[in-house]
């Protein structure tokens, strides 16, 4: 059984190692969604994978981190694409979240970077 539960939050951020001709280059914005899925059996007892509040209060701290922030200024986050975010997301959500299966970033509705893993 796999299930997912998705979280907003809004950032600013440039990326350092395009050109300078690059539009990303420039600081800009993104109304990030992230989607973390969790992949295990369903306890017989609770009816659950995984509660949604646990993997609510997993990530809220992270959000905090994100949110209304420049990316760039957050430890981990020099070069801020959306697959380094979703492997910092993977990196500190995977010790609280054992049952992740994957991180999938949306800088846009269109445009997206998901990780499984190492």
């Amino acid at each position: 059984m796999k299930i997912t539960q998705a979280f907003t939050f809004e950032a600013a951020h440039r990326l350092p190692n395009v050109p300078a001709t690059h539009r990303c280059h420039r600081m800009h914005g993104h109304s990030y969604r992230v989607e973390l899925t969790l992949e295990g059996e369903v306890d017989p007892a609770t009816g659950f994978v995984v509660d949604f509040f646990d993997v609510e209060a997993a990530f809220g701290p992270l959000r905090e981190q994100l949110d209304h922030h420049t990316l760039n200024e957050v430890p981990g986050l020099a070069n801020p694409t959306a697959e380094h975010i979703a492997m910092w997301i993977w990196e500190r959500s995977k010790p609280a979240l054992p049952q992740l299966s994957a991180v999938k970033v949306f800088e846009t509705p269109y445009c997206w970077a998901e990780f499984s893993g190492a």
